[in-house]
C-alpha cells in the first residue's frame, strides 16, 4: 500500500491556502505532487482560500471526498476569522484523485460560531454513516467568553448533513480534532488552545453516552511538547505502528512524526530528523489517507513530482 498526504502550504493567505498532494510507500517519506509545484484543488467559492484540507474513502460509493476550512487568512485579521469567518465547509470528490468535482459549499456551522475550522470525518460504525467535526468559536451565555469547541454531523454523502450538535465542550477551548477506529474503539488527539498542547482521549462510542464516556489517555511524551497542532494518527501496514504526524507551528518547524504500537498506551517515539523526509514543500494542516500503491504511482504519472 501507499499513502496520500491532502494538506496546504506554510504562510497564509495568496496562493499558499491551496491543496496540494504528496505521496509516500513507507509513511515516512514523502514525494509533493505537482508540475512546477502548482496545487492540485483551488477554490472560487466562499472565501476563495482552503485551509486544513482532510481525505477519506467511501467503500459503498467509491468515492474519494476531501473537506476543508473556507477561510482566506489575506487579511490577518483572525479576530474576525474567529468570531464572524464562514460557517461552511468545502466539498470535493472523485472516484480516481485525479478528476475532481466542482467544490461545493455545505453550511454546517451552527448561528453564532465564528468560522468552522479544521473540519475532519470518521465513519461511525453505530449509525452507518460518516461523522463530520470541527471547531467553531461560539459565546453560549450572556457572561461568558467565547471559547472554541468541538461540533459535529452526520453524512452518508456530503452534501446533505444532519442537524449540527456540541460534540466536545470542555473547560478550556479544543481546535484540530483527529478520530481514528481501532480494536473496538474510538481514539481522539486534539489540540488544548490554553496549553498548545495535544490531549489523547478514547471511548468504545464514538458519541459518548451516560454509559461510555471518553476517557484520557495519559502521555508524558505529548504533555513534554508544546506548540503543537493539526493531528493526524495513520495506521503504517508494512510495519504495524500508528504514526502521530502534529504540525510544529512553534517555531515553524513544519510536521514531526511520532510512532506507536498501541494508541492506548499513549506512548509515543518521537522520530529523529534522519528517520523520515517531509518534502521540500512545507506543510500545513492536512490530512493522510492509504491508497493502492498503483493509485499512488498513477498520481505521481498524471500530476507530476515537484
Amino acid at each position: 500500500m501507499a499513502y496520500l498526504f491532502t494538506h496546504f502550504s506554510s504562510g497564509d493567505g495568496g496562493d499558499r491556502e491551496q491543496i496540494w498532494f504528496s505521496v509516500s510507500y513507507d509513511g515516512l517519506h514523502w514525494k509533493d505532487l505537482g508540475e512546477n509545484g502548482e496545487p492540485v484543488l483551488s477554490s472560487e467559492v466562499g472565501t476563495r482560500g482552503i485551509r486544513d484540507p482532510f481525505i477519506v474513502y467511501d467503500e459503498g460509493l467509491k468515492k474519494y471526498f476531501i473537506i476543508a476550512t473556507d477561510l482566506n487568512t489575506k487579511s490577518r485579521d483572525w479576530h474576525a476569522f474567529s468570531h464572524k469567518g464562514s460557517r461552511s465547509i468545502l466539498v470535493w470528490e472523485s472516484e480516481d484523485l485525479i478528476s475532481w468535482s466542482d467544490v461545493r459549499l455545505c453550511e454546517v456551522g451552527v448561528e453564532n460560531a465564528g468560522c468552522v475550522w479544521a473540519p475532519e470525518a470518521v465513519f461511525c460504525e453505530e449509525k452507518n454513516a460518516w461523522f463530520v467535526f470541527w471547531a467553531s468559536n461560539v459565546k453560549e451565555k450572556v457572561f461568558e467568553s467565547s471559547k472554541q469547541r468541538i461540533y459535529g454531523a452526520f453524512t452518508q454523502d456530503f452534501a446533505t448533513f444532519t442537524p449540527t450538535f456540541k460534540f466536545m465542550d470542555e473547560k478550556t477551548g479544543i481546535i484540530d480534532t483527529n478520530i481514528v477506529r481501532w480494536d473496538g474503539w474510538y481514539y481522539r488527539t486534539s489540540k488544548d488552545e490554553t496549553n498548545k498542547k495535544l490531549i489523547t482521549e478514547r471511548c468504545r462510542k464514538l458519541i459518548p453516552d451516560a454509559h461510555n464516556k471518553y476517557e484520557r489517555i495519559p502521555s508524558p511524551v505529548l504533555d513534554s511538547l508544546f506548540g503543537l497542532e493539526g493531528p493526524e494518527v495513520f495506521y503504517i501496514r508494512e510495519t504495524g505502528k500508528w504514526c502521530l504526524m502534529a504540525d510544529q507551528y512553534h517555531g515553524n518547524k513544519g510536521y514531526l512524526p511520532m510512532l506507536t504500537d498501541d494508541l492506548s498506551t499513549g506512548e509515543f517515539e518521537i522520530l529523529s530528523p534522519d528517520k523520515y523526509d517531509l518534502g521540500a514543500r512545507k506543510k500545513r494542516h492536512g490530512g493522510i489517507i492509504e491508497i493502492p500503491h498503483e493509485l499512488a504511482r498513477k498520481l505521481e504519472e498524471e500530476v507530476g513530482v515537484t
